[in-house]
């Protein structure tokens, strides 16, 4: 745009025409729940700001796309994916989106996810809403593009946009990362705000870029960063926000640098665990320090007290998001959600139900003595006895893993099949991590993560960064029927 090759208004007609070609028809992969009616007329705005010498932004006419339980205030909907939430308008924009429009972008539409960020069922299948369908991944149609960021991830992946955001509590950006070969960033609790979004738990909720580079993901997340009066988290932020996370990115960045592998994180899966010794011998190469083993002590510890601060947070948060919405949303409780979904259940439970949201319906306010607990041991589990433990032991710049196993088959009768995860220590802890390509198993894209203490982000980048460039790992999908051989 800089050079006159392209406008803005050119950028999203191409755009929508590709997202009409692969994501409607062709392939069908649903990863767009609703365009903009008014993406052109902005798109249109930013090329008049442009040529009369105004610049808002790094993303000035830049289409970005934005997971479905992000509030915009314009004539989109915003549903979390379900059919409880069809009228949904929010009253104004969130935070992030602000974020956006300041910084120059163009809002092309909203992803489809998993329905209210896959805290719904145990048996769930990720990429599934009431209100988007399916959504189906784009290097291989049969697999899942795990969740709950489906949407947003696939459509990164399969250019549909330049960048797109997405959502995480635990592994909601970094997995579907990992599935769809793009870079995700889960940034630390507190960095980017969460006011307007749809919650699931206030502890471990954070937006996050998600695009096809670690320059284009660190690009959006300056834009996104930022303290917000409404999420007084982010004033922990203060002095810890950079505007230009580019600055931190070198290609050299492994030289010297001290990385701990985390192979209790590593999962089972034969492949993965060939791909990851040929990714450590490559980064010794490039100059890293590998410190092998760097376990997590608390690995296995964590998850049974995770799930008991979600159950009860979710019920608070959300209570309190759906008493705030519109005269058109009827739903105004969980309560009103489950009964809502049991009234509907050909639409919104055809292939799954809502025990998830059964028992988080059953637990009391957050001053319960066995919430406190679990909110204790979690940080303790995750922090004290955990990332910071092993990084304070081994002088460690970073901590890494598979992000996850290669994706699994779509099944919407059993659910989704776990392939390995990493994701749980840093989303626990509220602590950054970065998740890039790492390579191919039958044709299937996995992720590497890079994960550290608090506000890490720019050491992180740097290492994230420098792998990228060295190796070179993402190849575009070609919407193949089933994984290869």
């Amino acid at each position: 745009m800089q050079a006159g090759r392209f406008s803005a208004v050119s950028l999203i007609r191409n755009y929508l025409a590709r997202t009409e070609e692969i994501d409607k028809s062709g392939p069908r992969l649903h990863s767009v729940i609703e365009i903009n009616p008014e993406a052109v007329a902005i798109a249109r705005e930013r090329d008049r700001e442009r040529k009369g010498g105004r610049i808002r932004g790094p993303l000035h006419g830049v289409p970005v796309l934005i997971k479905d339980n992000i509030d915009t205030h314009d004539r989109m909907k915003t549903t979390a994916g379900s059919l409880a939430l069809a009228e949904s308008v929010a009253a104004k924009d969130a935070f992030v989106v602000r974020r956006l429009r300041q910084a120059g972008a163009v809002i092309l539409g909203k992803t489809n996810l998993s329905e209210w960020a896959n805290f719904r069922s145990s048996r769930s299948t990720s990429g599934w809403s009431g209100r988007g369908g399916l959504t189906l991944n784009p290097y291989a149609l049969d697999r899942n593009p795990s969740g709950s960021s489906s949407g947003s991830a696939v459509a990164v992946a399969a250019n549909l946009c330049a960048v797109a955001l997405g959502t995480e509590t635990d592994g909601s950006i970094l997995s579907p990362a990992s599935y769809n070969g793009i870079v995700g960033i889960k940034p630390t609790i507190g960095l980017v705000s969460r006011s307007g979004i749809i919650p699931l738990a206030h502890s471990q909720d954070t937006a996050g870029p998600m695009a096809r580079t670690v320059r284009d993901a660190a690009v959006l997340l300056g834009c996104l960063a930022g303290q917000d009066p409404e999420d007084p988290v982010t004033g922990a932020s203060l002095g810890k926000v950079h505007a230009d996370y580019t600055l931190f990115l070198d290609r050299h960045g492994l030289r010297g640098s001290r990385i701990g592998v985390a192979r209790n994180l590593f999962g089972g899966h034969p492949g993965v665990a060939k791909l990851m010794e040929d990714v450590l011998s490559e980064m010794e190469r490039l100059g890293a320090v590998i410190i092998d083993p760097a376990e997590l002590p608390s690995q296995g510890k964590i998850s049974e007290h995770e799930f008991e601060v979600l159950l009860y947070e979710f019920k608070s948060d959300l209570n309190a998001c759906l008493g705030r919405l519109g005269p058109m949303v009827q739903v105004r409780s969980l309560q009103d959600l489950i009964e809502f979904n049991n009234r509907n259940r050909d639409l919104e439970m055809p292939w799954f139900g809502q025990d998830i949201l059964i028992k988080a319906q059953e637990k009391g306010p957050l001053t319960d003595p066995a919430y406190l607990a679990a909110v204790e041991a979690c940080r303790r589990l995750s922090r004290d006895e955990g990332i910071d433990a092993v990084v304070a032991k081994h002088n460690l710049d970073a901590l890494v893993a598979p992000t996850s196993g290669p994706a699994h088959v779509t099944d919407l009768v059993h659910g989704d099949r776990d392939t390995g995860s990493s994701t749980t220590p840093a989303a626990v802890a509220g602590y950054p991590s970065i998740s890039v390509p790492a390579g191919f198993i039958s044709g299937l894209p996995v992720g590497i993560s890079f994960f550290g203490p608090a506000w890490s982000e720019p050491g992180l980048l740097k290492l994230a960064f420098a792998f990228e460039q060295a190796t070179a790992q993402r190849r575009a999908p070609a919407f193949a029927p089933a994984a290869q051989a």
